[in-house]
């Protein structure tokens, strides 16, 4: 019997079919219109979120409940749901080791969101796409194994104030490690990147520029390609933490001319504990292993081994496959709606939540504006003069609104602010406008509280 799982589009007439014996791989035609087709009218959320059972829900003490922490973690969309437990109830096994018909589906199925994961970023061939648990993981990776065959004491790594956690600790533990140097880009008054002091700090000892395509604290959209040249000319290699970009906006590691980019599935409407490391073939090819094991060898004897090719020589064990299959169906809903439709969408949403948010008295917002910035990334880190903001979350979470509160992996970046924290407010395609103004009022109402009882 052909077995299927829920489209990765908005019809559940449409079917994705997931690796089975008589069932095709190939993706399935969309079933909403062509991703060109961005009309500035369009609501996605009211297209989107049946597909997201989550949002449906009432909140703990019954209230509506509204989800804005979208920049920490996604929502997952029922076909994701679906292809995992399709792929448990009909294809679990494990991946490239057996000859029976479970483990050859299995192997479809995770070597075909591999496949996907390479389109998405427009990689030359799925060799070059690694997974791994996370992005952060895939960061280490890079440190581990090009950064401590490639750099001498001395040698520069270029970072900026505005980096996540994940792409600053790597790079200290390999500055330990090697005795290579780590150096800072600033920010402008806007909150973006100081473009002209990062140029000025790529010198003949800069071997690597590692960044964020989007500040996931600033919201600010970094000029990837304009530091690519930069870095190039120097001589030097570009990685990028594309985590808080790839669900929001196109993604193309030629164009960007990049060698290294991170992803990360749960910020893709994907499953936890996966992401991956893209990776130019070359690279890949030169750098050594980065964990040893199983999967990731050729042959292995007594008192040495060869190592598998490329990715495997990279992902000893056995590897997370459920969650790249789940993967492989986030990216593929994605697809459906389209990159380009999303952006726009969040584009409206992000003009409207500054507008509410800097209506009220007090509030600052960190990073550049949408008017200084149209295509900064749909998310607001504020503060409130004299108010913490874990107690504003906390309020705002009995009244049903999840927001975040915190440093958000970004301590440097907040005491570059003299702030211990802040409070943000992340969207997504599906977040709707009513949402924004149910959050703001909500809000609004809180720091009247909270200044009359301090």
């Amino acid at each position: 019997m052909t077995s299927t799982v829920p489209a990765t589009g908005f019809e559940s007439s449409t079917a994705v079919r997931l690796a089975s014996p008589e069932v095709d791989l190939a993706a399935v035609a969309p079933a909403v219109p062509p991703a060109a087709a961005v009309d500035p009218a369009e609501d996605l959320a009211a297209l989107t979120r049946p597909d997201f059972p989550l949002l449906a829900q009432t909140a703990c003490l019954g209230q509506r409940l509204i989800y804005l922490d979208h920049a920490a973690t996604s929502q997952k969309p029922r076909q994701v749901l679906a292809a995992l437990q399709h792929y448990y109830d009909h294809d679990n096994a494990n991946v490239h080791r057996g000859a029976h018909q479970l483990s050859a589906r299995a192997t479809e199925g995770f070597e075909g969101a591999r496949a996907k994961t390479a389109a998405f970023v427009g990689a030359a061939s799925p060799n070059e796409i690694v997974f791994t648990r996370n992005a952060s993981e895939a960061i280490n990776l890079v440190a581990r194994t090009w950064g401590e065959a490639n750099l001498l004491p001395g040698d520069e790594v270029l970072l900026t104030v505005m980096e996540h956690h994940s792409n600053l600790v790597p790079w200290q533990l390999l500055a330990a490690r090697t005795g290579c140097v780590l150096r800072h880009a600033g920010l402008t008054e806007s909150g973006e990147l100081d473009l002209a002091d990062l140029r000025s700090k790529i010198t003949e000892r800069t071997r690597l520029v590692s960044l964020v395509q989007v500040s996931n604290t600033l919201g600010c959209l970094n000029p990837i390609a304009e530091v690519a040249a930069l870095a190039h000319a120097a001589g030097a290699l570009l990685l990028v933490d594309a985590c808080q970009s790839l669900p929001h906006l196109p993604v193309n590691v030629a164009q960007l001319g990049a060698d290294f980019l991170v992803g990360s599935s749960h910020k893709l409407c994907g499953p936890t504990g996966m992401g991956f490391l893209w990776g130019r073939e070359a690279l890949l090819e030169a750098m050594p292993p980065f964990l040893g094991g199983g999967e990731m060898i050729q042959d292995v004897y007594l008192d040495h081994s060869s190592w598998a090719g490329l990715p495997h020589k990279f992902e000893a064990g056995t590897p997370a496959i459920g969650e790249a299959i789940g993967m492989g169906a986030a990216l593929d809903y994605l697809n459906a709606i389209g990159l380009e439709r999303i952006h726009a969408w969040e584009q409206r949403l992000t003009r409207h939540l500054f507008a509410r948010l800097q209506a009220i008295d007090g509030l600052r917002i960190l990073g550049p504006t949408p008017e200084q910035q149209p295509d900064r990334g749909a998310l607001a880190a504020f503060t409130v003069e004299g108010l913490h903001a874990n107690d504003m979350a906390e309020l705002l979470d009995a009244a049903g609104i999840c927001i975040r509160s915190g440093h958000h992996c970004t301590q440097p970046l907040h005491r570059h602010y003299g702030l211990s924290g802040t409070a943000r407010a992340s969207l997504s395609f599906t977040t709707s406008f009513d949402e924004i103004d149910h959050f703001a009022e909500e809000l609004q109402g809180t720091i009247g509280f909270l200044r009359e009882h301090s």
